[in-house]
């Protein structure tokens, strides 16, 4: 938006009733601020770079040149990913001789030597007394200040006096200080979670600038914004340990695509993009999970104890002959039999290898064992025993053992080559001889079926167990590297030989000139073209199933089965992560609940756990219908305390027809902005999206449409403006918790069959 068009706005406030000199004051600022993001996204590095180094000598000249081509470079990243106002607080001091603050999503320096802030990021120190000071605790501070804009203009101001004894008044003093809260609150969903940085509250605040060590547990019911603060607390690491983690990457692991989607944009908004987004289902390289599993399966693939069972899996590819296999060798025949073939596999299994990487061992020894067995045959001296072949026969003969293709093929069958996709889809085929009959029942499958997010912890453990057998790769990389290095020196035969045109008429003092040759050698040039890798470390993370992140954030973490926390803890060596989740809301049959059942085995009891109190989402009207279904199993269960009552109950239809009745409550609760979901099983999705009309069901909703639907699995972790429940009855009671709370404003329930018990009485 134009300035101009921003004094417009200004005026309008004014013509209002709003004192317009401390808007002016605000919008000159913005104005300012946005006038020098303006010339930073308009010059060039170098001119910039020049314009600010002026005054030094050379050399401060061109450090100064890439320290801030360097700095302009992220600021511009940041600032092109930052959706939503630059400047949005202000901070007084109570000391009059120093200067006001303003608070911004990024942080924005002067020009000047002293890289003087213009706008502070939220995550720096010194903004915290906006987030954390009271009338009470006033922190250094006068006063505190939000500022409200519309693309450039600033559209309102809210001040709260924090040192009483203060008598400066502007007009635009908040007596409550929730204006901007409610207002945000009560504003219409858009289909996409927005960050909360103007309006992150004190208890939220401490948790997102927890010290970055171990494992934090944030523990919130419905609505306490725990998703968000999860989200900020990834970038105030981002910010506070930006060398390591920038190296590392952040992990953030999510329920669901839908989830995902709806929380993709919060962090960009905060200038932030070296994050991996990822649901457990896509966390091992070249598998995204499509198909489903059955409760019962995912329960039963779920369990700790599959981690015993694939082992036992594994250990079951390393055969024995029955009785014995006959190896053809230049007109001999070398018998391996069960006993020595045990020798060679119980020395091996000592080593406590992976099974691929110690093949490699069994190998040797089977090599060896026929390289015995052949010395004696045709070494031995018939008539004193002695064997007649020295040290190089031996490996002669070791040699041309090693090129026979029946010794190769005796080896794959008794240690063979596996990977861990052909290990576990041939195991979920034929499950018979690792599992009861029941678990076996219920997790076969053909080999050639989709994966489910429950294989892949699978997968990822037979990876573990397997281990990589990299000399193929290794092999392959040499050859790679040696055309590299012959394609390297070509380019610099070429170099050399235009060289040596170029100067051939000249004095030999004038030809001492350096070429290539004289500064790098091939191979040193081919090392310079592999280092050329110019992936994120998110990017790379992604590929790579042994990284090693520098924090993961798991949402819904009470979701996770044990197999599940495998895998992640091998992606955290140095446990640092932050788990968010609510145990009353678990409702995946494998999952843990309990976090002393999940850390346990990896942390003891050297873990943080914390609590968020206060439900900023659900209206107390709402909130006290959800309460009732699990108090109904819990009688000592407490809700989080909502903050807001709206007055409006929720409403209850009972009609045969169901999709009518949904036709009938959508219309009547469709919010004029905003979103509206529908939570029904999902053998109704189908009846209802024809009855509805331009509403999709599918696995992947597009949660930007007015209307949604979703089954109450897909529905964990958002929030929409009113939601209808259908059929409360066929939810279990997590999920019926979980679809009850999921409305801002209004909720709506249509069932046919009777409502639950506990429901009915909270209603009544």
């Amino acid at each position: 938006m134009s300035n101009k068009a921003s004094k417009t706005e200004t005026e309008k406030n004014s013509s209002q009733g709003f004192p317009d000199d401390e808007l002016r004051r605000e919008q000159e600022f913005v104005d300012g601020l946005y006038a020098r993001v303006d010339a930073l996204r308009g010059g060039t590095e170098a001119s910039v770079a020049d314009a600010l180094a002026q005054g030094s000598t050379p050399m401060q000249a061109r450090l100064e040149r890439d320290v801030l081509v360097a700095e302009r470079s992220g600021l511009l990243a940041a600032l092109n990913a930052v959706d939503g106002s630059l400047c949005f607080g202000r901070i007084d001091l109570a000391d009059p001789s120093r200067r006001t603050h303003h608070i911004g999503r990024i942080g924005i320096r002067a020009d000047d030597p002293e890289r003087t802030p213009i706008l502070l990021d939220w995550r720096a120190p010194v903004a915290r007394p906006f987030y954390l000071a009271t009338g009470h605790t006033p922190m250094g501070l006068r006063r505190r200040r939000h500022i409200t804009t519309e693309g450039r203009a600033v559209t309102a101001l809210h001040d709260e006096i924090l040192d009483l004894g203060d008598r400066l008044r502007t007009g635009h003093e908040d007596p409550t200080g929730d204006a901007v809260l409610l207002s945000a609150l009560n504003s219409a969903r858009t289909g996409r979670m927005s960050d909360i940085v103007q309006t992150i509250q004190a208890e939220q605040d401490r948790i997102i600038r927890a010290p970055h060590r171990g494992v934090l547990v944030v523990e919130g019911g419905p609505g306490t914004g725990k998703t968000a603060v999860a989200l900020h607390r990834a970038a105030y690491l981002l910010y506070e340990h930006r060398e390591l983690l920038a190296k590392r990457a952040v992990l953030i692991v999510g329920p669901n695509p839908a989830f995902l989607g709806y929380i993709g944009e919060v962090l960009p908004s905060l200038g932030e993009t070296g994050v991996l987004l990822a649901t457990v289902g896509e966390l091992y390289p070249g598998v995204r999970a499509t198909a489903s599993d059955t409760p019962r399966a995912a329960a039963v693939k779920g369990r700790a104890d599959m981690a015993d069972v694939l082992a036992a899996v594994v250990r079951d590819r390393q055969a024995l002959p029955d009785p014995v296999i006959a190896v053809e060798h230049d007109r001999d025949v070398l018998m391996l039999d069960e006993g020595l073939v045990r020798v060679a596999r119980d020395r091996t299994r000592d080593l406590r290898l992976p099974h691929n990487v110690a093949r490699e061992h069994f190998e040797g020894h089977i090599l060896n064992t026929l390289t015995d067995m052949l010395a004696e045959r045709i070494g031995t001296d018939p008539f004193d025993g002695t064997n007649l072949l020295d040290p190089s026969d031996i490996t002669q003969l070791r040699d041309d053992l090693a090129e026979n293709p029946e010794v190769w093929a005796a080896i794959d069958r008794l240690w063979p080559r596996v990977t861990p996709r052909r290990l576990v889809a041939d195991f979920l085929a034929e499950p018979d001889a690792y599992l009861t009959a029941e678990d076996a029942a219920a997790v076969r499958r053909p080999v050639t079926r989709a994966w489910t997010t429950a294989d892949v912890p699978l997968l990822d453990e037979a990876a573990e167990l397997l281990g990589r057998d990299d000399r193929l790769t290794r092999a392959a990389a040499e050859q790679e590297r040696d055309r590299q290095v012959a394609y390297a020196q070509g380019v610099l035969d070429v170099s050399y030989a235009s060289r040596t045109y170029e100067f051939e008429d000249l004095d030999a003092e004038d030809a001492e000139v350096l070429s290539a040759h004289d500064i790098i050698d091939a191979e040193r040039m081919a090392e310079r073209h592999e280092e050329d890798d110019h992936r994120s470390a998110a990017e790379r993370a992604a590929a790579d199933r042994t990284w090693a992140f520098g924090h993961i954030i798991v949402d819904e973490a009470q979701e996770l089965s044990p197999m599940a926390w495998r895998l992640l803890m091998r992606r955290s060596p140095t446990r640092s992560m932050t788990l968010v989740g609510d145990p009353a809301q678990t409702s995946e049959a494998g999952g843990v609940g309990s976090w002393s059942d999940i850390l346990h085995p990896y942390v003891g009891d050297r873990w943080e756990h914390t609590r968020l109190a206060v439900n900023y989402r659900t209206p107390s009207e709402i909130m006290e219908v959800a309460a009732a279904v699990p108090r109904a199993e819990r009688p000592d269960f407490e809700p989080p305390s909502s903050v807001r009552s709206t007055g409006v109950r929720p409403v209850v239809r009972q009609d045969a027809d169901l999709p009518g009745a949904v036709e009938k409550a959508v219309a009547e609760l469709a919010p004029v902005e905003g979103r509206l979901a529908v939570v029904a099983p999902r053998d109704l999705h189908g009846a209802l999206a024809a009855r509805l009309g331009g509403v999709v069901a599918g696995e992947e909703p597009d949660l930007t449409r007015s209307v949604v639907l979703l089954d109450p699995r897909q529905a964990k972790g958002l929030e929409f403006d009113a939601v209808v429940v259908v059929e409360p009855a066929r939810f279990g009671t997590a999920d019926l918790y979980v679809a009850l709370t999921r409305a801002t404003q209004s909720l709506g329930i249509v069932h046919a069959a009777p409502l639950p018990g506990a429901l009915a009485a909270a209603l009544a």
